[in-house]
């Protein structure tokens, strides 16, 4: 099985997942960002939606290693100064 060593915004150690669920979760919260700005709480509610029955293990806790990964690699980027927060795609 492949794994993927994610990284951490604050540098604080990743996780070794595996990359099909990695993966999944990208195209997920990738898709569910194109053209908006969402909430924490907007974004896996869509990413819910989306993978409903396709993955398997905790949603919530690879929804979470998964984006701070994408937030690290520059790929999502987390708006500061907004209540709540938003997220966009940075590319």
């Amino acid at each position: 099985m492949e794994r993927v060593l994610t990284s951490h915004p604050h540098g604080k150690k990743g996780m070794n997942v595996d990359k099909q669920r990695y993966e999944l979760m990208k195209v997920a919260i990738t898709v569910s960002l194109k053209g908006k700005q969402l909430t924490h709480t907007e974004l896996l509610k869509l990413v819910r939606k989306r993978l409903n029955g396709k993955l398997k293990g905790s949603l919530p806790w690879y929804f979470e290693v998964v984006k701070l990964d994408l937030e690290a690699r520059k790929i999502i980027k987390r708006i500061h100064n907004t209540k709540p927060q938003l997220y966009k795609l940075t590319k």
